[in-house]
């Protein structure tokens, strides 16, 4: 039976509970929900990237990026992507901003599936994303 290991890149702090960012288990990896907080600096709260979703969203999607990094997957590797909004008119503008991440990044396969839904998060966080990816 293969070890499961947990990922924790530099950019994130300890979770506030007992999860991991990510976990990793033969070729799977599980990327848990990342939101938009700035990497982690010593002895200071968790910051976010901004009040928009477009900084959010940017910052979120660099957090994941960091887990799947840590884990040894890229974008290409990733099966499925769950994205959660905070507020429904805020789902054409994040269309259009996770396009253009993707785009940016050359994802040179084809997109992964993804799913959108509404969900409360703590005040000031607009968005969260979690991914699954399979390696090799």
């Amino acid at each position: 039976m293969t070890e499961k290991t947990a990922l924790t890149p530099k950019t994130h702090t300890t979770p506030p509970a007992k999860f991991s960012h990510g976990v990793k288990k033969g070729n799977i990896l599980q990327v848990a929900g990342q939101v938009g907080f700035l990497p982690a600096v010593e002895g200071q709260p968790p910051t976010p990237a901004g009040p928009t979703l477009r900084e959010q969203t940017l910052q979120t999607l660099a957090n994941v990026r960091a887990i799947l990094q840590e884990g040894g997957a890229t974008w290409d590797d990733v099966m499925m992507i769950r994205v959660y909004l905070t507020d429904v008119d805020h789902f054409a503008e994040m269309n259009e901003v996770y396009d253009q991440y993707f785009e940016e990044q050359g994802l040179s396969q084809a997109p992964p599936a993804r799913t959108t839904v509404y969900v409360g998060l703590p005040k000031g966080l607009l968005i969260e994303i979690d991914a699954l990816a399979v390696l090799g």
